[in-house]
């Protein structure tokens, strides 16, 4: 019985849990494939007919996600309104090349090469019983189950569809489109995979919009899509059977790869497009986040008053003598306005003339100096003309060198130099000091920051290095081709106890005087570009969740010892009014 007009104007709007109880509905499409439910479905309150939950998974190669956004082709960018979707997926997280076999393992698996083990163009090293594929789990989990490859790469189908029910090896394309075509129509498959080339081959060197021969092998992909949609939506047994189609870049295209710490999102090989359709999602996009406005994130100690601070039992340390080379650098939020003269990281008993060593401080107006003392000499310093009493984090880096016989110190804040130039400490001679390296005040109460990432290296570090990498917090073997220099590094992150720690295991720890307030912080500063942790990429869906979604679609548990990698999106769907 059909409903009344106005039973069928409200569409209501429910998150919830995809594969509870069969919940989600199947219906035929209109001639676009989306929106609205047939009539002979309506009285169907679910919609789940038979049950019959299917996947149609279609694989492109070589189809950057910033592309199809740029282009807009009709089909694909109509399948986003009733789909979870990203044109800023990423095909892999890692830091390596990433390889045409590696990509399709990822996604046919749920797991990345760390476990899967295929990092060459070659499957040499995959093992299917150590991380099966869907094709093996589909056909362990549901006896009944059809499972179908056609792909016009046969390494695919040796390697990772050994397993499904049925696998075509074709030439082409639109031979594999012909394929999926027919098996459409007159086969019953629960899982249809499809794989295609023509997009990888047609960007060559130039995975762009500007590049005719891309360009017009994406437009005949979609071209490709939209009637093996509407060879789904013909299928007499459509109405009885629910279906989600998966339409997946494996990679993006051009050359791979990428330092530790690096922009994945900037990776052209790893941007991908990824699409979860189903006529009664509701339409749920997922974006990169803003690479260039990251907040530098963590926790640390602050420093507030005359007695607050840590310091060095180790009495040695970060004495230069008259001649060694030496760097230090580390990370500064100053939380106070305009101060007079406090000294916040110190290798000296006071500030008074004559007393030996040095100290950094604080200069009326919000800049800051460093100042350097002998027995039977007054204060030699150099201050910078940057303000950091701003509340913002601020890196401060000052080098102790020689040229020939002259000693001199530099000092930079954000990777600029002091106007003032090199400071000619020659005449100071010898400046170690039993008084211990500090951390926070010697003594003045006008002290109120917080610091974090304190390195001391070994030598001079180069001014380009110095000014390159001065935003690069925090540091580590990759980012950093001096940190076999460092005597000790102090990210000072404990967020409890009593003692920041080195974590090169060269030097001591510093020991916290009197109390201390452990803060979190969270604060976006021009000046600071933290290292961007794997984490940063998952917030947009990744060639190994792909999986996850299809295994939870058909209703397969998922247990832990699986091992897989990816993450489930829950959709939003449209359930009909009563």
């Amino acid at each position: 019985m059909k409903r009344n007009k106005k039973s069928r104007v409200g569409i209501r709007v429910l998150g919830c849990i995809l594969f509870m109880g069969g919940l989600f509905m199947n219906g035929a499409c209109n001639k676009d494939f989306i929106n609205s439910l047939p009539d002979s479905s309506k009285n169907d309150t679910l919609g789940v007919g038979d049950g019959s939950k299917r996947v149609l998974y279609l694989i492109l190669d070589g189809v950057k996600g910033s592309v199809i956004q740029e282009l807009a082709p009709k089909n694909l960018t109509q399948i986003t309104l009733r789909s979870i979707y990203t044109y800023d997926g990423v095909a892999d997280y890692n830091y390596y090349p990433y390889t045409q076999a590696a990509a399709w393992t990822t996604m046919l698996t749920g797991v990345d090469y760390t476990k899967h083990q295929v990092i060459s163009t070659s499957f040499e090293e995959f093992n299917n019983a150590a991380t099966p594929t869907i094709f093996t789990r589909i056909k362990d989990e549901l006896k009944n189950a059809r499972t179908v490859s056609f792909t016009s790469n046969a390494e695919i189908n040796v390697n990772l569809a050994k397993d499904a029910t049925e696998t075509k090896t074709l030439a082409n394309d639109a031979d594999v489109k012909k394929a999926l075509v027919q098996e459409l129509t007159t086969g019953n498959a629960s899982l249809l995979v499809g794989q295609f080339d023509a997009a990888a081959l047609a960007g060559g060197s130039d995975f762009s919009a500007s590049n005719p021969a891309y360009v017009a092998a994406i437009q005949t992909l979609d071209n490709y899509i939209g009637e093996i949609l509407e060879a789904l939506k013909a299928r007499k047994t459509y109405e009885g059977e629910n279906w989600m189609v998966v339409i997946a870049s494996s990679r993006g295209g051009g050359l791979s790869g990428g330092e530790s710490g690096s922009n994945i999102y900037a990776d052209g090989s790893r941007n991908a497009f990824y699409a979860f359709y189903n006529p009664k999602f509701t339409s749920n996009k997922y974006d990169k986040p803003q690479m260039d406005a990251l907040p530098y994130v963590g926790t640390t100690q602050r420093y507030q008053g005359a007695n607050s601070r840590a310091e060095q039992r180790n009495a040695d340390l970060a004495n230069f003598g008259a001649d060694q080379d030496a760097t230090i650098r580390f990370n500064i939020r100053w939380d106070q306005g305009s101060t007079i003269y406090p000294a916040f990281v110190s290798k000296r008993a006071s500030f008074s003339g004559g007393v030996v060593g040095w100290l950094f401080f604080m200069e009326s107006g919000g800049t800051v100096g460093i100042n350097l003392s002998q027995v039977g000499q007054g204060n030699t310093q150099r201050v910078h003309t940057r303000n950091i009493a701003d509340g913002i984090w601020h890196n401060i880096t000052a080098k102790f060198w020689k040229n020939g016989t002259t000693r001199y110190l530099t000092l930079f804040i954000d990777g600029i130099p002091a106007p003032g130039g090199d400071l000619n400490i020659t005449n100071l001679g010898n400046l170690n000091t039993s008084s211990p390296l500090r951390l926070g005040s010697i003594g003045d109460g006008n002290v109120n920051c917080l610091i974090s990432d304190f390195a001391i290296y070994n030598m001079a570090l180069p001014n380009d290095v110095i000014i390159a990498k001065s935003k690069t917090t925090p540091l580590n073997e990759e980012n950093d081709a001096y940190y076999n220099k460092l005597t000790g590094y102090w990210k000072c992150n404990e967020g409890e106890g009593e003692v920041l720690n080195d974590v090169t295991g060269k030097s001591t720890p510093f020991y916290i005087q009197n109390k201390i307030n452990w803060v979190n912080f969270s604060d976006f500063s021009p000046n600071i570009t933290p290292t961007i942790s794997q984490s940063i990429f998952k917030v947009v869906p990744n060639g190994v969740d792909i999986p996850v979604m299809i295994y939870n679609w058909m209703n397969i548990s998922v247990p832990k010892n699986w091992g897989l990698m990816g993450k489930f999106y829950n959709p939003s769907f449209n359930l009909p009014r009563d």
